[in-house]
């Protein structure tokens, strides 16, 4: 274990960048030659299949698996171990408090990687979106953790927490006041609440958001603020053991060679426990009061409200500490592209009305209309292009609208699919002789025939 260690604090580089560049390399590699080898047995199978191509497609679809499992690996892996290099300095004792370069290396990592990772994986693998308790969302999408209206304030306590870290993270001990100091752990306390808050609150959510699991997902949810618990308790304890290590006597309180400073009454208690480091982190608490009262009292000036701090997590729905009833949600088929495009903002996509698909209500406007109908068409009168057809957008339409999670893509698709509309409708009316009723009739159930769509599917 020695001697890895002391090849990572030799090759800093290597040891952290040296994986991500090779996970790169191989997917620039791998990838095009997996998909050209995907394409090539889906034509041989529809030919009558072939050996070749069918071992082709097996070692295409283990290489794929292979290089998913190792970006996973990699996202899982990396602050996994990171967290246990900060736990290992957090408990680690000896004589020198000085840090190492390994241990700043690791606390910028931690930082670095910690913001890029969360905000990758909350964005990417959840189905959390970013809108109040009261705004009704589609599928299986939850509330945001934190109302949105008080982030201001829980940014600014938290960047009052990373400020008080960087005060006692950089500047050097000696050149600091001891009330400076104290101030400074007060200001990573509460920055360290904010992280317990999010902690507790993520801890359960009504439904599943989490496309990796819950257990998994909550933990890539809370990894990076019970990091920045750990950093702030390692920099806490650091700068305690090296004012001791300065001032063994106490500091000035209890130095020989400031005798002529010292003060009796009041003054001097006060200067004592402030001079003497084990008082610190109680005394941090008491300077935290009116600390988080100043920034109450200047962020209500800027319009937020006194218990600001308190609504963030209780003026939420389906979170641990909400308080909130959300309405219920949206059904929409995010397999295919007009459906999704159809939860976009209403002055862009202009929804007309609710319709029923599969039982679920879903958001109905006229191009999804028009791309049912001309389907409709297109079954009815080429069957067989229709399966070409059909085969083509379920293999490449779905990939691209389940990513549509947000009001401005589905507006970005809605505006690229409106060539495409004018087009079907162009077909719509050479080849019917009442095209509006059947656009119209679309996605609603005659009564009586719950399971029947009049569209059976779509685009």
């Amino acid at each position: 274990m020695k001697k890895i260690f002391s090849w990572i604090k030799k090759n800093p580089a290597r040891a952290f960048g040296g994986p991500f560049l090779l996970l790169a390399i191989l997917w620039v590699v791998l990838l095009p030659a997996s998909l050209i080898a995907l394409s090539g047995s889906g034509q041989a199978y529809r030919n009558g299949g072939s050996l070749f191509w069918s071992l082709a497609e097996l070692l295409a679809r283990g290489i794929m698996g292979g290089l998913t499992l190792a970006a996973i690996a990699e996202i899982i892996g990396y602050p996994l171990a990171l967290t246990c290099l900060n736990l290992y300095y957090l408990m680690k004792r000896g004589e020198k408090r000085e840090r190492s370069s390994m241990e700043g290396i690791s606390e910028g990592l931690t930082v670095g990687l910690g913001v890029l990772l969360s905000w990758i994986y909350i964005s990417g693998f959840t189905e959390i979106i970013w809108k109040d308790w009261d705004v009704a969302l589609y599928n299986k999408q939850v509330h945001a953790p934190i109302a949105t209206w008080t982030l201001p304030t829980v940014i600014t306590l938290a960047a009052i927490g990373i400020l008080g870290y960087l005060i006692l993270r950089l500047v050097p001990l000696r050149r600091q006041p001891p009330l400076l100091t104290v101030l400074s752990i007060s200001a990573v306390y509460m920055g360290g609440g904010v992280c317990i808050l999010w902690i507790l609150q993520t801890v359960h959510s009504d439904g599943s958001p989490y496309y990796m699991g819950d257990f998994l997902g909550v933990l890539l949810m809370q990894l990076f603020p019970w990091n920045c618990l750990l950093l702030g308790a390692k920099e806490i304890r650091r700068v305690i053991g090296q004012w001791q290590e300065l001032h063994p006597k106490g500091g000035e309180a209890g130095s020989s060679a400031d005798d002529s400073l010292k003060t009796k009454g009041l003054s001097g208690a006060l200067r004592a426990l402030l001079y003497d480091s084990k008082n610190w982190p109680w005394l941090a608490f008491l300077f935290l009061l009116p600390l988080l009262g100043l920034m109450i009292a200047l962020l209500t000036l800027i319009g937020q409200k006194p218990d600001s701090i308190i609504e963030a997590w209780t003026q939420t729905s389906q979170w641990t500490l909400s308080q909130q009833i959300s309405p219920p949600n949206i059904y929409y088929d995010e397999h295919y592209l007009c459906t999704a495009a159809a939860g976009g903002h209403r002055r862009v996509v202009k929804p007309l009305r609710f319709g029923v698909r599969h039982g679920h209500r879903v958001i109905v406007n006229r191009q999804l209309c028009i791309a049912n109908a001309f389907e409709q068409i297109l079954e009815e009168r080429l069957p067989g292009l229709h399966r070409r057809v059909r085969y083509f957008y379920d293999t490449c339409g779905y990939p691209i609208a389940r990513h549509i999670r947000s009001p401005l893509a589905a507006d970005i698709t809605y505006i690229m699919m409106k060539p495409l509309e004018w087009i079907f409708l162009t077909v719509i009316y050479l080849c019917d002789t009442k095209p509006e009723n059947r656009i119209a009739m679309q996605y609603i159930t005659p009564m009586g025939d719950a399971e029947t769509d009049m569209g059976q599917t779509e685009k």
